[in-house]
């Protein structure tokens, strides 16, 4: 493993945390003392070691260390896509009242460029320029991931609503959480077998 990977690892185990706290705030509860270092020192390190055992795994089948590369870059990417919706609908409600989903149309658009960068650049380490090829290939699946992602999202939190009595905002934010995680698998083929690869 490189010296970027034990970095992204952390940062990425260090992103989650903060939003597992935000979620948990959400329900009322602070995170104080233990249970904050708990929190914030422990995902990280578990991120590290998650990422440590897929790199392992990854010497005989690559495509299992791209994977748990990928997911990090997700799970970074995702909680821009949660701050960025966030930002934009409280901007968007100052100004004027806008469906949630061109927010969410926004936040995806921006976490996009994040995972654009991650991935090409970490988990699939493809550092030649491929000019306008790479970059519509990259945005028709990236499409094609937005439509999956925006259909998820409306699911999750027009016709389901919030479950388990949860706080509308909580479930907006994990509702985020589920419609990445149903474009991830899509993504991830799509930038491994059409956009990266070698």
């Amino acid at each position: 493993m490189k010296i970027i990977d034990v970095i992204f690892a952390l940062i990425c185990g260090r992103v989650v945390a903060w939003i597992a706290a935000d979620f948990l705030k959400g329900y009322g509860i602070e995170i104080t003392g233990f249970y904050s270092f708990l929190l914030y020192y422990i995902f990280p390190l578990f991120s590290l070691l998650c990422l440590w055992l897929a790199f392992l795994i990854g010497k005989k089948f690559l495509f299992v260390y791209q994977a748990a590369k990928h997911l990090l870059i997700g799970a970074l990417a995702a909680v821009v896509d949660i701050k960025i919706f966030q930002l934009s609908a409280w901007l968007f409600s100052l100004v004027i009242i806008i469906s949630p989903l061109v927010s969410k149309t926004i936040s995806f658009l921006i976490a996009t460029l994040v995972k654009f960068w991650g991935n090409k650049h970490w988990a699939f380490e493809k550092h030649e320029k491929e000019g306008i090829k790479e970059m519509a290939q990259f945005f028709i699946v990236t499409l094609v991931g937005l439509g999956l992602d925006l259909i998820a999202f409306y699911y999750f939190v027009k016709i389901m609503g919030p479950q388990f009595q949860m706080p509308v905002d909580v479930w907006t934010e994990l509702s985020i959480i589920m419609a990445a995680a149903a474009a991830f698998l899509w993504n991830f083929l799509g930038y491994k077998f059409i956009v990266f690869k070698k």
